[in-house]
């Protein structure tokens, strides 16, 4: 179950499947992905109309080693409130990119 919209910040992306700009909604998942010695962290948003997703990068090409070992197991197991914290920051958000209305 996800909490009420109303306690993260509205973000907006030009959507790839509408083709405009739209509000991305927080998926609370994350995508881990491992490629040769480094790690790959993003948090996924979806387009609120038509569900396309964006994901939003919080490690980015990292060795292992440098993602603390409880923070890299609330990633694979797609903590909510850890999801919730990340769409509540606004230096995260900009550093993606996104913008607020």
């Amino acid at each position: 179950m996800r909490p009420s919209d109303h306690s993260e910040i509205r973000v907006f992306y030009r959507c790839g499947g509408c083709g405009k700009k739209q509000e991305f909604i927080n998926s609370c998942k994350f995508r881990v992905n491992a490629n040769g010695k480094s790690i790959d962290v993003w948090l996924i948003y979806r387009c609120k109309k038509c569900k396309h997703s964006k994901n939003l990068t919080i490690y980015e090409r990292v060795r292992p080693g440098k993602i603390p070992a409880d923070q890299y197991e609330r990633f694979l197991d797609n903590d909510m409130d850890m999801a919730l914290e990340y769409g509540r920051n606004i230096d995260f958000l900009k550093r993606n990119n996104a913008e607020f209305k």
